[in-house]
């Protein structure tokens, strides 16, 4: 079977439909959450504390989302948690208390956890034809990267789309006369009917997997089927260090992107909202880069990781607008190219329930991550600006992201290929 055909499957289409709906509503209330705090606080810290709240998520629901990946069919985890974080985006920005905000948002970061791995795991059950899986052949790297790709594009390219319509949404607000947290009552409840809409997607279809041949046996031993066993498999160790140090600058960037654009680079929140859209842009164009399939994964992972360090770090040590936002387009590119590769690696080496462990464990290092580094990078340049210490005279979110960006590549020599990724096979 072709490319075009495997790609053309009404399944694959119906699910991207739902993840693009979702990802324009996730990309939107983000940034609207980072706004919604930074005016409840006026703290980097707060701000920064909107990404960490993926650390508990992934610390404390990682083994819940392991079991619940495993034993459930993925088809009811994605429909389930799509209603449920319908509601929890409702609910949302009707309190204007940041514990409120807070608890809401790590509630809908538990179900995405739930959520995100069900979704990857189910690429390659669409797009393969049903005899290949039935004798057990292998999956063709090119075309799962590509499918890989795709999700990720429907995902980061809703980027500039979304902030687009975050700025709509404001602006009509403001012109209606609604202040504080009215304003942003509509964009997360915007972000509700989307979760809603990617759930009639994946309820139209049929079925997501897994075969009858992928679950777990019933006398399997008492770590089968667990995020520890998960955590395991040599092909998971030779992934997430590489992962870690992706979500490393990922939250950094993310964490400190308000206060660096308009403190250092006094660009304001349209220059923001510009930074942020071209992140999607440079997303983009990684997909159109490694869409052949051609590149060792590995070698993938670790060229676009340290091109992902150079990038920040030379965005805090230059600080200028013309480079930050031509650093944007390509850190959004390396960032994506290593996800990707990180994804199709997975998927690759592994088969049946031990592929929803890996990717319960690389969605939740990827959080842990963003998480770890978005509290690191904002107390730090909290610290900086009490101190009033910085070196060479630069301002603080500057001297954490270039401090940030070395730490990034340094952090590509953890990424080992595994000696034999083909035992994990099942």
């Amino acid at each position: 079977m072709g490319l075009k055909e495997r790609l053309n499957r009404p399944g694959f289409w119906r699910l991207m439909v739902g993840q693009t709906v979702s990802s324009l509503g996730d990309w939107m209330g983000t940034l609207a959450l980072m706004y919604f705090v930074l005016e409840l606080s006026d703290s980097t810290t707060a701000v920064g504390g909107v990404l960490v709240l993926r650390l508990l998520p992934s610390a404390v629901g990682a083994p819940l989302a392991a079991r619940i990946v495993t034993h459930w069919r993925r088809r009811q985890v994605m429909m389930y948690s799509n209603l449920v974080m319908m509601g929890m985006a409702f609910v949302l920005p009707i309190v204007p208390l940041l514990w409120w905000v807070y608890f809401w948002a790590f509630a809908i970061e538990l179900a995405a956890l739930v959520f995100l791995p069900a979704r990857d795991a189910s690429i390659p059950f669409l797009i393969e034809d049903p005899e290949e899986r039935k004798h057990g052949n292998e999956h063709d790297t090119g075309t799962l990267e590509i499918a890989n790709g795709i999700t990720m594009a429907t995902s980061y390219g809703m980027i500039p789309v979304g902030a687009g319509v975050f700025g709509l949404v404001l602006w009509a607000t403001d012109a209606l006369g609604w202040e504080g947290h009215w304003r942003y009552l509509a964009v997360f409840w915007l972000d509700a009917l989307t979760y809603l809409a990617c759930y009639l997607a994946i309820r139209s279809i049929a079925d997501l997997g897994p075969a009858p041949g992928e679950r777990p046996s019933g006398g399997r031993k008492k770590q089968e089927g667990t995020f520890l066993e998960g955590l395991r498999l040599p092909v998971v160790r030779g992934v997430l260090p590489g992962i870690a140090v992706v979500a490393l600058g990922l939250g950094a960037l993310f964490s400190l992107g308000v206060v660096f654009v308009r403190n250092v680079l006094e660009a304001g929140p349209i220059g923001f909202g510009t930074l942020v859209a071209l992140f999607g842009v440079g997303a983009v164009t990684g997909l159109m880069i490694v869409r052949r399939g051609t590149w060792d994964l590995m070698k993938q992972i670790k060229t676009a990781t340290v091109v992902q360090g150079v990038v920040i770090a030379t965005m805090g040590l230059i600080a200028s607008v013309a480079w930050a936002f031509a650093g944007a387009v390509v850190f959004g590119a390396a960032a994506t190219a290593a996800l990707v590769g990180g994804i199709t690696y997975l998927q690759q080496g592994l088969e049946g329930y031990r592929r929803n462990l890996a990717l319960t464990a690389f969605h939740a290092t990827l959080r842990f991550g963003l998480a770890l580094a978005a509290l690191l990078a904002g107390a730090a340049a909290d610290l900086l600006l009490h101190w009033d210490e910085t070196p060479l005279g630069m301002k603080p979110s500057q001297a954490v992201l270039a401090v940030s960006g070395l730490i990034v590549i340094a952090g590509t020599f953890l990424i080992r290929r595994p000696r034999e990724p083909s035992e994990d096979s099942g």
